[in-house]
């Protein structure tokens, strides 16, 4: 264990989303028979349970689905993160994904409002566009 809670166990499989988010780009998979997006990495499509999927570079585009701010979390590195916004997104290619809302003030989030995808360490974060 690294001692920190926020930073991925990397496997055979994962390892190419792994390696993209470190270069700054953000992949989904694909369904090749249903032709439906799913995110978090799988081997098969949670729709039609295909295992013809490939990887997909995302646009990195989202709208904020909800949101909580998170005050106390004392696994590091998250106590010198917090307050720190926990949130759900919808990836403009119809995914939802749990993330992290960075570089926002907390007063100035609203549902649906525009994010776009950056990386802190190689790990997805998001935050409003032009940042």
């Amino acid at each position: 264990m690294t001692g920190r809670f926020d930073l991925p166990d990397i496997d055979a499989f994962t390892r190419a989303y792994w390696d993209a988010a470190a270069e700054g780009r953000l992949l989904i998979r694909r369904c090749s028979a249903c032709a439906r997006a799913h995110h978090y990495p799988r081997e098969f499509c949670p729709y039609c349970w295909s295992e013809d999927v490939t990887w997909e570079r995302a646009s990195g585009r989202a709208a904020l689905h909800t949101w909580s701010v998170v005050h106390r979390n004392d696994l590091p590195p998250f106590a010198e993160r917090t307050p720190y916004v926990a949130a759900v997104v919808d990836l403009a290619e119809g995914p939802r994904m749990m993330t992290e809302v960075v570089e926002c003030a907390q007063d100035r989030l609203r549902v649906g409002m525009a994010l776009e995808a950056a990386f802190r360490e190689g790990v997805p974060v998001f935050r409003p566009p032009g940042r």
